[in-house]
């Protein structure tokens, strides 16, 4: 069973920056891909990229590419999301989610095993 602990929301201004942690414990995460969703408030859960732990392979949505990055630190079984040039339109609640061997551009929220709790963005001036 693996646990995943989002943490680094907030507010931030138009135009900002934000990084995002996902720690996992439970389980040796090394054959685990990792996607990060959003959710904002009366729409589906979208997802936005997905990183490969073995190798930190990333496969970003066209919507988000540019924006949005991945990267993560093995040694502490950490994903980041780091979040440039935020928009209003970026608000919402952040989910990672994780799972063995998944394909990175299945982002769709039901394959997932593992979620999150989530971490609220407000992008807003």
């Amino acid at each position: 069973e693996v646990q995943l602990v989002e943490s680094g929301g907030g507010w931030v201004q138009p135009g900002g920056s934000l990084r995002l942690s996902c720690a996992a414990s439970g389980s040796t995460f090394d054959d685990y891909t990792v996607a990060w969703f959003r959710q904002a408030t009366g729409k589906e859960r979208e997802g936005l990229l997905s990183i490969r732990i073995k190798d930190g392979s990333t496969y970003i949505l066209p919507f988000v590419k540019g924006r949005f990055t991945a990267s993560s630190d093995n040694a502490r079984n950490t994903v980041y999301l780091h979040l440039n040039s935020l928009k209003p339109e970026d608000t919402a609640v952040y989910y990672c989610a994780a799972g063995p061997q998944k394909p990175m551009n299945a982002l769709t929220p039901f394959i997932w095993d593992y979620w999150g709790q989530g971490t609220q963005v407000t992008v807003s001036s």
